[in-house]
């Protein structure tokens, strides 16, 4: 099994920054893809940023040149560095982990139990 922990969440004004970090663990032979979702009340859950083993990134519109997506892929981490951040950003953030298991070439989809974050205005 695998599990993804995310931590870094919280409340700040806007205009300040975030970062938010989430950590594979379990049975893993790789990480693929990573990325972070987020889900505001009442709207479906959306895409924010998502990088490849190979850091390819890629970013929802709204937060192009103010988050920042990168990992280790050593330590089978991601982290999303928010800045300038806009009360529209406030919504429960969910890392995801398309991860190998095994030597078989079988990939799995799992979440992170999300973390909230709040912009105030």
């Amino acid at each position: 099994q695998v599990q993804l922990v995310e931590s870094g969440g919280g409340l700040v004004q806007a205009g300040g920054s975030l970062r938010l970090s989430c950590a594979a663990s379990g049975s893993i032979f790789s990480v693929n893809a990573m990325g972070w979702y987020r889900q505001a009340p009442g709207k479906q859950r959306e895409l924010v940023a998502q990088i490849t083993s190979g850091s390819s990134t890629n970013y929802a519109d709204s937060v192009k040149g103010r988050f920042t997506i990168s990992r280790d892929n050593a330590k089978n981490t991601v982290t999303l560095q928010m800045s300038s951040l806009k009360p529209e950003d406030t919504a429960v953030y969910y890392c995801k982990a398309i991860v190998q298991p095994t030597m078989r070439p079988y990939e799995y989809q799992y979440w992170g139990q999300g973390t909230q974050v709040t912009v105030s205005s």
